[in-house]
Order: structure tokens, then C-alpha cells, then sequence
């Protein structure tokens, strides 16, 4: 791979969208959610995968991790005790599975988004984002990235992964072309990204990790990237960003990778608050580019990289989407029947607005640079 950016998200890419149906996320009605696992908020899934990318699954059951926490008076106050949980899911029915690591077990104060992948036979590893950082009083927006395998075990209701290994830091700094994340305070949204770590296994069976990040040497202060990790020996080596978005957006999130009809696409979500303010702005919503090869070219989905957004009405109905290898796509519900998000009201305001739980699922159509939604 040239040390070049294969790809750069622009200005001139995003003045050409215009929401459409073909690329509106189908409307969520708030009255037909209901809580999961009660008394948790739950949001930013992934599913256990093997390593071809697909979805493992158990007796028809597919095993998701997804972050949780208490159902806090404020939701907001939910990224700074975040855990990740396991929950099973069928037909539409959930089953609980607890959280994922044991107490402890996180180098960290919270435990972010990552990606997670099971091996023969019965390993299971899980890359995750450590925020924070061991003894803080305070949490701060402090993120590393990390690896740990466990053991599966699958009874008749039980899914269990125990006896994971000790955590083992994915790229620690100093590296090149990425910032390191260790700022103590920030809003979120506006902080810099060193996080959500995606596995990807090649047809050649390299193995890579995409991961949220933001340009060490930018040029703007909207400067997202989505960065990329090659597998070499034990350690990771840090290549140069698959996509950048310098001068144009703050944030590319859990941005992943997915095989079909022969291309790659890599998917990502992003919010309009964190467009840059001086250019254009697309709806919080799931974005997109498409190669025959992950060294490129890179071309963004239908001209300009939005392939499934909220709708106008509903712009903060759902959030944080993963591209399963069957075009299903998951989020979850963020503030379904909020105009403003959260940047509205008190604490209680946001708590009645407030998901908090997966979001229906939609699907995508795929053909070469185009992208569409086709419904559930």
C-alpha cells in the first residue's frame, strides 16, 4: 500500500446529496419500542463474526456485543460508564448473556466499541476501545485500543465466553499519520478519534483493523479519518488512513469493512453536527465507499457517500450502524421523536426521548458504486 491517502471524503462529494427514499432509513414509530434488558440503555452493536466476516450463529441465535449502561437519570451520562454487554438475538427475540468481560478485565475506566471474531475452535477475539485511563478521579476522553481471546462455550440457553487472556494494546503511540487520543476533557462529538477497532480478513487472508481516527498533521480541525492496521507477527503495523476527510468532518464512526459481488465497501456513521461549519453537511446517517481492492482506488457510494440517512423528519431517530455480510443493517435508537436531539430540554426531557434499545432492521441493495435502501 503507498504511504498516500487512498481516498479523500470532499466538499465537492457531499454538495451533491439529495435525500431521497432510495436512501431515507424507514421511520421508527416510538411506540412500538420496548426495553431489551430493562433498566439498561444499550446502543452501538456488532455481532460476533466469523472470520470470513459473516455472522456466526448458534442454532440460529447470532451473538452481539453491544455498550450499556444503568438507565441514568441523564442517558447522556451513559458514555462515561459504559460497558459491553452480550445478548443473543433470534426471530427478533433478545436473551441475555451478561457483560462480556469480567470486572477488571478493561485497562481502562469504560469500555468502548470495537469488533469481535471467532476462531476454530471455539476462540473468540475481541478488539475493543479502553476510554480512560487506570485510577482517574475523573474519566477522560483518553482511548486505546485493545485485543483479548477468550474461550465459547454454548449450552442449550447459555451462551458464555470465559478465561479471557490478558489484554494486549493495539498500536500505542507513537505511530504516524494518526493522533493519540489522551485529552481529559471534550464534548462528545467534537473529540478526536483513536477508537471502534473492525476486523477484516482479505480473500488472501491478511487480516486488518479499521479504527475511528483523526490526522496527526491536518490541515483543518475537522480532520476524521478512517484509519487501517495490518496483522504482522504479534503486533499490528500502522498504515497510512484507507479514507480522509480533512477540512470536510470531524468523526467517521465504527467505520467497517464488508465483502460482496466481489468489491469492498467500507461503511461508517457520522453525524451533521460534526460536519465543518464553513462547508457542507449531510444527515446524521450511514455513509459509504466502494474498491475492487483495500489499497483502491476508494469511490464514494452514489457519487457522494451517504447511503442510508434519517429521514427529515425524524433526523436523530437512530444512530451508530454495522453493515452485517447480508446487507441487514443494525443500529440503534438514539431520540426517535426529538427535532433537536439532545441538545434540547433537561436531563428529564432527554430521558423521556431517549431509545436506548436496537433499532428495527433495514436492508441494503449493492451494486458496484450504488447503494440503496430496500426495506426490512
Amino acid at each position: 500500500m503507498p504511504d498516500s491517502y487512498p481516498a479523500r471524503w470532499s466538499a465537492e462529494q457531499v454538495r451533491l446529496i439529495r435525500e431521497s427514499a432510495d436512501n431515507a432509513i424507514p421511520l421508527v414509530d416510538p411506540a412500538t419500542l420496548a426495553p431489551v434488558l430493562p433498566g439498561l440503555d444499550l446502543w452501538d452493536l456488532w455481532p460476533l463474526q466469523n472470520a470470513d466476516g459473516t455472522t456466526a450463529r448458534f442454532d440460529g441465535w447470532a451473538l452481539w456485543f453491544v455498550l450499556s449502561a444503568p438507565a441514568l437519570p441523564d442517558p447522556e451520562a451513559r458514555h462515561g460508564i459504559a460497558r459491553i454487554r452480550m445478548i443473543a438475538e433470534r426471530d427478533g427475540a433478545w436473551r441475555d448473556h451478561g457483560n462480556a468481560l469480567p470486572d477488571g478485565h478493561n485497562p481502562g475506566t469504560r469500555e468502548w466499541a470495537g469488533s469481535a471474531r471467532l476462531d476454530d475452535p471455539g476462540t473468540v477475539t475481541l478488539f475493543w476501545t479502553a476510554a480512560g485511563m487506570p485510577g482517574e478521579a475523573t474519566p477522560s476522553f483518553a482511548q486505546r485500543m485493545f485485543e483479548t481471546t477468550g474461550t465459547l462455550t454454548v449450552g442449550d440457553e447459555s451462551i458464555a465466553i470465559t478465561q479471557w487472556s490478558t489484554p494486549r494494546e493495539i498500536a500505542g503511540g507513537p505511530i504516524p499519520h494518526y493522533t493519540l487520543v489522551t485529552q481529559a476533557e471534550g464534548v462528545p462529538g467534537f473529540i478526536k478519534g483513536f477508537r471502534d477497532p473492525a476486523h477484516f480478513r482479505d480473500e488472501d487472508g491478511t487480516t486488518y483493523l479499521t479504527f475511528t481516527g483523526s490526522l496527526q498533521d491536518a490541515a483543518s480541525a475537522w480532520n476524521g479519518c478512517v484509519g487501517l492496521l495490518r496483522k504482522g507477527g504479534e503486533g499490528w503495523q500502522v498504515l497510512p488512513p484507507l479514507m480522509v476527510a480533512d477540512g470536510l468532518n470531524n468523526e467517521q464512526e465504527r467505520p467497517h469493512l464488508v465483502r460482496h459481488d466481489g468489491m469492498i465497501y467500507l461503511f461508517w456513521a457520522t453525524q451533521r453536527k460534526v460536519f465543518a461549519p464553513d462547508g457542507p453537511n449531510g444527515p446524521n446517517g450511514l455513509y459509504g465507499m466502494v474498491a475492487e481492492r483495500i489499497d483502491g482506488p476508494w469511490r464514494p457510494l452514489n457519487g457522494t457517500g451517504l447511503v442510508a440517512g434519517n429521514p427529515p423528519e425524524a433526523p436523530f431517530q437512530t444512530y451508530s450502524w454495522w453493515v452485517t455480510s447480508d446487507l441487514t443493517v443494525h443500529g440503534f435508537v438514539d431520540y426517535p421523536a426529538s427535532p433537536h436531539g439532545n441538545d434540547h430540554g433537561d436531563a428529564a426531557w432527554r430521558r423521556a426521548q431517549f431509545g436506548g434499545v436496537p433499532a428495527p432492521v433495514f436492508r441494503l441493495a449493492l451494486d458496484g458504486d450504488r447503494a440503496v435502501v430496500v426495506g426490512d
